[in-house]
């Protein structure tokens, strides 16, 4: 089996796509899955990552020549806006373009339930859900860094944490108010500012955020992020799946989560607190240590079955079934 494996816009695009698309080249290499990241025709099996002008017309060269294609779903127009600048705009038009764009797609991967129910709205093509996965391998011997990444932010015990690019969507204005109204604990936000690609609201949000809310901007190594923060608080208003959530909590942190449909999985209680608008309740909650530590062994448990051990094989499968 040989399969192209494309990702359009592969400089420039960073963050979950780029985390996933790392992710999927691992699972074929783990699986023993010969593939180029070029768009070869002659390939068993296309596999579009972002469908841009050029995975277009990609994609309709591959079924004129009767090569299966199969794309992944990171992209809908529910989760393009409150990103970057002009993202609102470019929301609506989006949806009609990703529409022609999914239904080039023999099979389409999403990450989530949530993200399939999504599609479905858009195209017929059939969907199959895989996760992102959760790379272990990337966080081992987080823990030896949690002093250096306490004093490097001026972070104390317990901090409240989110990682990924700083943008709207992912609860932006949530987390400031509630570092606002918690100025006792400390909150941080580790993940490029990228400013220049900031609207104004967001960039505001930022500069006037409390001194208890650190913005550390691009961090050498992730794995300080989850060494210094206790909790991890995600109030995004609208994911595909999470990657940073698996992270976290594949890292044995208790997760506070908006709740919204995307985390119906999540179990409230057990591997999560989840909330419909009240996060300082939640998060005082976990001001005892002892309900941390539970939480966040139920999270580390649950974070097993997004092993890309476990994607890796349903990869596989899903290439033999379009073939």
């Amino acid at each position: 089996m040989n399969v192209s494996h494309y990702f359009e816009f592969s400089d420039s695009v960073t963050g979950g796509i780029a985390e996933s698309v790392r992710h999927q080249r691992k699972m074929l290499d783990r699986e023993g899955i010969e593939y180029t990241v070029e768009p070869t025709p002659s390939a068993d099996v296309l596999h579009l990552n972002l469908m841009g002008p050029r995975s277009v017309a990609h994609a309709a060269r591959a079924k004129r020549r009767g090569t299966p294609v199969v794309i992944h779903t990171h992209v809908t127009a529910e989760d393009f806006g409150d990103s970057f600048r002009f993202t609102n705009a470019l929301a609506k038009p989006l949806r009609p373009y990703l529409r022609a764009a999914y239904a080039l797609g023999d099979r389409l991967i999403c990450p989530s339930e949530y993200n399939q129910n999504l599609l479905r709205s858009y195209t017929d093509s059939p969907t199959t859900v895989i996760s992102n996965g959760v790379d272990r391998e990337k966080l081992a011997g987080f823990e030896a860094l949690e002093d250096e990444y306490r004093e490097r932010y001026d972070l104390s015990e317990p901090t409240v944490f989110q990682v990924g690019h700083v943008i709207k969507r992912k609860g932006l204005e949530t987390f400031v108010e509630t570092a606002r109204e918690m100025p006792e604990l400390d909150f941080a936000w580790f993940g490029p500012l990228d400013l220049s690609l900031k609207g104004r609201e967001t960039k505001q949000l930022i500069r006037e955020s409390p001194e208890n809310c650190t913005f550390t901007g691009f961090v050498d190594d992730i794995r300080g992020a989850f060494a210094a923060g206790d909790v991890f608080f995600f109030p995004t208003h609208e994911e595909n799946e999470g990657i940073a959530l698996l992270e976290a909590m594949s890292a044995g942190k208790p997760v506070v989560v908006r709740d919204i449909d995307t985390f119906e999985w999540l179990d409230d209680g057990h591997d999560c607190l989840k909330t419909d608008g009240d996060f300082q309740e939640q998060l005082d909650r976990l001001k005892t240590p002892e309900l941390r530590q539970q939480l966040g062994d139920n999270a580390a448990a649950t974070s097993e079955r997004f092993a890309l051990s476990n994607t890796a094989e349903q990869l596989r499968d899903l290439y033999e079934e379009v073939i």
